[in-house]
């Protein structure tokens, strides 16, 4: 089975020495592009803002035309992934950050981080593995999203991966 490229739209911002994509760029793990114009195809573009839920359903369009990630500082997300960039947008399903910059937070993933989690859902579990491996703090992400991911990676489509986050999501009912 192909490996889908992972792409990785980088709007400068961040500190190049942190940077988990520029990182992944030079181990030739990742593809950085400069401008949309770059973007060939469909890609499927992982943005936390999506309607739909990043699944193993994505593929074969993972395949065809790539992971677009969109690599840019959490604090400027909503206005950065306004971006008109063709392709097709999926959110990650709940996973906690092991990176160090945003530790424990749910959702608030690195780029390696993103990369990873995509390729572990789609099936690539060697290859995510190779992303983290880069990184001290990466095989924790691994052990602190294990049982997610593996649930996540047994999913059909986009809204079984919506049904199982929902056992790893903290409850939202005060009474319970």
């Amino acid at each position: 089975m192909e490996t889908p490229q992972i792409l990785v739209f980088r709007i400068p911002g961040c500190d190049p020495k942190k940077c988990s994509a520029l990182k992944l760029a030079r181990h030739k793990l990742v593809r950085i592009l400069h401008s949309p114009r770059q973007v060939r195809g469909h890609p499927i573009i992982l943005d936390p803002f999506a309607s739909q839920a990043f699944s193993p359903a994505d593929l074969k369009q993972a395949q065809k035309a790539g992971v677009l990630i969109l690599d840019c500082s959490w604090n400027e997300a909503v206005e950065k992934f306004q971006h008109r960039i063709r392709g097709e947008p999926r959110g990650l399903p709940y996973l906690i950050a092991a990176n160090p910059i945003n530790y424990g937070r749910v959702g608030k993933l690195s780029s390696a981080e993103a990369a990873a989690s995509a390729l572990y859902i789609l099936g690539f579990v060697d290859e995510a593995r190779r992303i983290l491996n880069l990184f001290k703090w990466g095989p924790h992400f691994l052990e602190l999203n294990f049982e997610p991911l593996q649930d996540y990676q047994r999913a059909s489509n986009s809204g079984e991966v919506v049904q199982k986050q929902l056992q790893y999501m903290p409850s939202t009912n005060e009474d319970e």
